[in-house]
């Protein structure tokens, strides 16, 4: 006889974990590249005065690394807004000549449908990327153009992005990347998921218990760049919505400025660092929180090696990789804690 945890230790197969489903699962997203191109074609073609990336929740995280991924490399006029906001308060800039781009998973969210409608009265383009064939936004007149496929969310923005900006000729290596990619990317991500499972247990193993011990305190995430789109995405869509756990996302750059004074020697802090431009902002909280701070862990994605891709083009990605490991985290979150990730006790469960 043994217990659950006994059984759980001992067991040497990665809990859901299908290398196989992955990797086919990454292909067929980076698949669309042709299709997203000729998308971008019809775009560019058009004519904008902004491309604007929006959503609402997870969305509008992926929305945000989209904008700040280009922020820095691009000319284009590219902005980042949440849906919500932007019904009730308007953007005078958002014009019959800008487009909006976002991705729904469902198909048939609120603020996105209002959204939709909305772009269409003001004349916009409307470029969409929706999970869920026969959906609500799937329908004719909710689209100027759209691509239905499963997943790999923020990887489609990201192709969207790299095209753009090729074409504005700001990414003149954009076919050797996509070689790289399409040649490594599915099995590199695979990996890291496998790389980092056994880390991932004994992290979940440890938050679940002082979760316990502690249920009123929040778990603290600190990101930036494209990390923080991840971050904030992760704890709330993750944390929150899915496990029920108190969250509180601060960016890097604003950490000294607030969040810094409450964190003590038992505060529950996990800081994700990448490898974009704003990574110095993240070393700078990574020096700090040894300091006064007991409880911290640091997720860095350099820590894992990306075979056939390039440096230049690792913080591209990062957040991907980080996405990778958080999947075996969630799988022994919800273990540890004995709570399935698909129950919901109001979202979309009643009429708000």
């Amino acid at each position: 006889m043994y217990t659950n945890e006994m059984w759980h230790e001992k067991d040497p197969v990665l809990r859901n974990y299908d290398e196989e489903a992955i990797v086919s699962g990454i292909r067929e997203g980076l698949s669309l590249r042709p299709k997203i191109e000729e998308a971008a074609e019809e775009i560019l073609a058009r004519g904008f005065d902004g491309i604007w990336f929006m959503g609402i929740g997870g969305t509008y995280a992926s929305a945000m690394q989209a904008e700040v991924y280009m922020r820095g490399k691009s000319s284009l006029p590219v902005f980042a807004e949440n849906a919500a906001e932007f019904l009730t308060t308007g953007n005078r800039r958002f014009t019959s000549r800008s487009v909006l781009v976002f991705s729904s998973v469902s198909g048939n969210t609120k603020e996105m449908t209002a959204l939709t409608k909305k772009a269409k009265e003001i004349g916009a383009f409307i470029f969409s990327f929706i999970d869920t064939p026969g959906s609500e936004l799937t329908k004719e007149g909710m689209y100027d153009r759209q691509i239905i496929a499963p997943k790999n969310e923020q990887l489609k923005l990201y192709m969207l992005c790299n095209y753009l900006m090729y074409k504005n000729g700001e990414f003149p290596d954009y076919e050797e990347y996509n070689r790289q990619m399409e040649e490594n990317l599915p099995s590199l991500l695979a990996s890291v998921e496998k790389e980092s499972d056994a880390w991932a247990k004994e992290y979940a193993r440890r938050t679940a218990e002082f979760l316990k011990q502690h249920p009123d305190m929040p778990h603290y995430f600190i990101a930036s760049g494209n990390q923080y789109g991840a971050a904030y995405s992760y704890g709330m869509c993750y944390w929150e919505e899915q496990l029920w756990i108190r969250t509180r996302v601060v960016s890097c750059q604003e950490f000294f400025h607030g969040m810094q004074e409450v964190i003590d020697r038992d505060t529950p802090v996990t800081l994700f660092m990448g490898e974009d431009e704003q990574r110095p902002l993240s070393e700078r909280v990574a020096a700090f929180l040894p300091k006064v701070c007991g409880n911290y862990v640091i997720i860095d994605t350099k820590e894992f090696k990306s075979p056939g891709i390039d440096e230049r083009y690792r913080g591209t990605i990062s957040h991907l990789i980080m996405h990778a490991v958080n999947n075996r985290v969630d799988t022994y979150m919800e273990y540890w804690l004995r709570h399935p990730m698909t129950i919901r006790r109001y979202y979309r469960q009643f009429d708000y």
